[in-house]
């Protein structure tokens, strides 16, 4: 079955020098871009993976290379990420995405790549990947049929496996073939509709893609880790602002930092604007707790 998109959808799959996604970087990047109407583009990158503070390349773990099959030589004359942040913008800035697995390693680290352009490089430009609807393949697949991507392909594309497993393009030209399976397999189960594929399984309500943010039951930003874990992210700037200075500083994703930022320049821009309005007129209720508590404190005088 064809996907029914109202915009296009950007599949993409990550190969990295490891897992962490605070410290490694992408080695290879590929995008397979589905219009409205279905047409099909795809593009892949190798790029160097660059170590920003001590401005040279970041070496791949072994074990990440020997799944991947990258080397440090293959990647030393490629572009790093951030020469290659024009080319991959258009890409994004117009297109929902999806992935097998995405929403927890490949999202995060394609918005660590960003955001470290952004930071250490002084570029700034618009691209809110929280705003994006996220279709996990994955999340579908192990709702109905608990396995790996490999099998998946087996389970929905006709029984055989893909070749060159584990590279990037690969891999993400099958996760596209698998969506379109699953469609298939489960017409009384699934929407073919990008909004509810999005959502299949549960909406994160994490803010930050590491988790350490996340939406409250009131709607606020609530500390999901630490001293402050269960208590909003207001409160805590409220009583402890050194706190956000601390989480600048500290061991955490570039993106986990900048949604702290995000929050902290709300709340101070929130408190400018209690100060700059006028005052109101006290009346009521209001008026009469004032009262009282001038006469409590001059003694009736």
């Amino acid at each position: 079955m064809e996907l029914n998109l109202q915009r296009p959808l950007l599949f993409f799959d990550i190969e990295s020098t490891g897992l962490n996604i605070a410290s490694d970087c992408i080695a290879e990047l590929s995008f397979v871009k589905i219009f409205p109407g279905g047409e099909q583009r795809i593009k892949t990158w190798r790029m160097k993976p660059w170590d920003y503070v001590n401005n040279c390349q970041m070496p791949i773990h072994p074990a990440a290379s020997a799944v991947n099959g990258l080397t440090d030589d293959m990647l030393k004359d490629c572009p790093r990420f951030q020469d290659l942040c024009d080319e991959l913008l258009p890409w994004i800035s117009d297109s929902d995405l999806a992935g097998f697995n995405s929403s927890k390693f490949d999202l995060p680290m394609l918005a660590e790549e960003f955001e470290r352009v952004r930071v250490y490089c002084k570029r700034d430009f618009e691209l809110d990947l929280h705003s994006k609807l996220m279709v996990d393949v994955q999340n579908i697949y192990h709702a109905m049929e608990p396995r790996s991507l490999k099998a998946a392909y087996r389970f929905y594309c006709g029984g055989e496996d893909f070749e060159n497993a584990h590279t990037a393009e690969a891999d993400t030209v099958a996760t596209y073939e698998v969506l379109k399976g699953q469609l298939d397999h489960y017409p009384e189960g699934l929407k073919n509709d990008v909004s509810f594929l999005a959502a299949f399984g549960g909406r994160s309500k994490n803010i930050d893609y590491a988790g350490r943010l996340a939406v409250g039951d009131n709607g606020e930003a609530v500390i999901t880790f630490g001293k402050h874990k269960g208590r909003t992210a207001r409160e805590v700037w409220q009583n402890e602002p050194s706190y956000f200075a601390w989480i600048a500083q500290g061991d955490f994703t570039m993106d986990t930092k900048r949604q702290f930022e995000i929050l902290r320049k709300k709340f101070e821009a929130e408190r400018r604007e209690a100060k700059a309005a006028p005052a109101k007129p006290l009346a009521g209720k209001d008026f009469d707790d004032a009262a009282d508590l001038l006469i409590r404190h001059f003694g009736g005088k």
